[in-house]
């Protein structure tokens, strides 16, 4: 069992994700660790302290994300139409790239998180399923598949942000049209393989 914090160290925690959280979200994950505890009001150490790697940072500042992405999942499922529910999932996460320039680049080595909760992986997996079902989704789109849609989105979200905000959009109605059944030809690769996939996150990270 984790020993809880003791109050301070607790706060100073809190100080650091939020902190944190906002400079990602404006300027990326490359903000220096030395602002980042600045911002929070802390030394270098206490964020040393509380987090030893950058990663384990990145990880507590988006950990609320894959909670985040279940519970779009479950809205998904909740709609009559089974192709809407899919693509208003999609948007929804991609909206969540946009809003957010760390999200993005951590959704550009990674797809959505709710693999990290068993729960989400099995929402997500029933929207591509149940979109599937309804003769809706090309039958040959895997779940897998979304890392293409979300990786995609995070570079024209990071090369257009400037320019074009929403242009996105565009983008992503392009992919919605190619997921679609009656636009389906014969894919020239089979789907990348679990495995694949997670040594694909391990090279990027």
């Amino acid at each position: 069992m984790t020993k809880p914090l003791r109050k301070d160290a607790q706060r100073n925690r809190d100080l650091l994700i939020e902190a944190a959280r906002g400079l990602y979200a404006v300027r990326g994950l490359d903000v220096a660790l030395e602002e980042i505890a600045k911002t929070a009001g802390v030394s270098i150490g206490t964020l040393y302290n509380h987090f030893p790697q950058r990663a384990d940072l990145v990880n507590a500042v988006f950990a609320d994300r894959a909670e985040t992405v279940a519970k779009l999942a479950e809205h998904a499922l909740s709609l009559d139409d089974a192709w809407a529910g899919l693509t208003s999932f999609i948007e929804r996460v991609c909206e969540l790239q946009a809003a957010d320039r760390g999200y993005n680049e951590l959704a550009s080595t990674r797809p959505p998180q709710a693999e990290d909760l068993e729960r989400g992986y099995e929402l997500m997996t029933r929207v591509v399923e149940r979109a599937k079902e309804s003769g809706a989704l090309r039958e040959d789109f895997t779940l897998a598949d979304m890392a293409f849609v979300t990786w995609g989105i995070a570079r024209t979200v990071e090369a257009t942000s400037a320019v074009r905000p929403e242009v996105w959009r565009r983008h992503l109605a392009l992919l919605f049209d190619g997921m679609r059944a009656p636009a389906a030809n014969p894919l020239p690769e089979p789907p990348l393989l679990p495995g694949e996939l997670a040594g694909i996150m391990g090279d990027c990270d």
